[in-house]
């Protein structure tokens, strides 16, 4: 057997359909769509949620409670691992992790987290840290502040 007269089996392939083209498709003129109505023109259609005029259900049910989703505070991670590219004694900050391309969007701060090990002494500003990011640092006598 030969990679070139290979071919798949009989009825496991099948065409696209391909609406409005030619006259032996039978899908000619209007495409399948029907003469007239809403959804025969182009743009037509319903919203989702649409219910022909009956109350759709999302406002016929009954609206509880609270979501604090749209007040969460949402932080820019970065691992003590990640730390080590800097020099003994630098201080590092939000502004030099974004330019060093370590942090890609400030988001509401940035937070550095406890994931491997930190060899360099660092003075470290950031908007939270872990306990274990906080202890690794200061281990090695260096400072971590909270921003």
């Amino acid at each position: 057997m030969k990679l070139h007269t290979m071919q798949p089996n009989e009825g496991s392939r099948k065409d696209r359909k391909r609406v409005g083209r030619g006259p032996g498709s039978g899908m000619g003129k209007t495409s399948t769509r029907g003469e007239n109505g809403q959804n025969s023109r182009s743009g037509g259609g319903v919203r989702p949620g649409f219910e022909g005029g009956q109350s759709p259900l999302f406002r016929r049910l009954p609206k509880r409670g609270f979501s604090n989703a749209r007040f969460k505070k949402e932080y820019a991670v970065i691992n003590l691992s990640d730390l080590n590219k800097f020099e003994d004694g630098v201080e590092v900050t939000p502004e030099l992790l974004k330019d060093m391309g370590l942090v890609k969007n400030q988001l509401d701060g940035v937070k550095v987290l406890g994931n491997g090990t930190l060899e360099k002494k660092l003075v470290v500003k950031a908007h939270k840290f872990s306990n274990v990011a906080k202890e690794q640092i200061e281990k090695l006598g260096g400072k971590a502040e909270v921003i």
